[in-house]
């Protein structure tokens, strides 16, 4: 499983309606924070990368998905270097297939 909802679990108290509704906002409201992270890779914005990343991260975080959260963390050091943009775009890449991946699996184990 490429997510864990322990630290989910651990801030709702258990509370399924809580966990659904965070999963919910999760699989809907992500794939419009990946496009704008794709835009601002493609564009070679580092600025716009950098406040995308970091606008992701948290999300990624609650929801236990620590490969993409690191990848994300580095993503954000590049961007904040305004370097490497290579590496980004491969970085990107990554955490897109993840995240989606991740949505996937949300939608069928929450029946969304």
């Amino acid at each position: 499983m490429p997510y864990n909802l322990e630290k989910l679990e651990e801030l709702s108290g258990g509370d399924r309606d809580f966990i659904v509704s965070v999963v919910s906002v999760f699989v809907e409201e992500t794939p419009s924070d990946l496009q704008d992270l794709e835009q601002a890779v493609k564009a070679g914005n580092y600025d716009a990368v950098y406040k995308q990343a970091h606008k992701i991260k948290p999300n990624v975080d609650l929801l236990g998905m620590e490969g993409t959260k690191s990848l994300i963390l580095q993503m954000e050091g590049q961007a904040k270097m305004n370097d490497g943009l290579p590496a980004i775009e491969e970085m990107y890449t990554l955490i897109a297939g993840q995240v989606r991946e991740v949505i996937t699996e949300l939608k069928t184990d929450f029946s969304l």
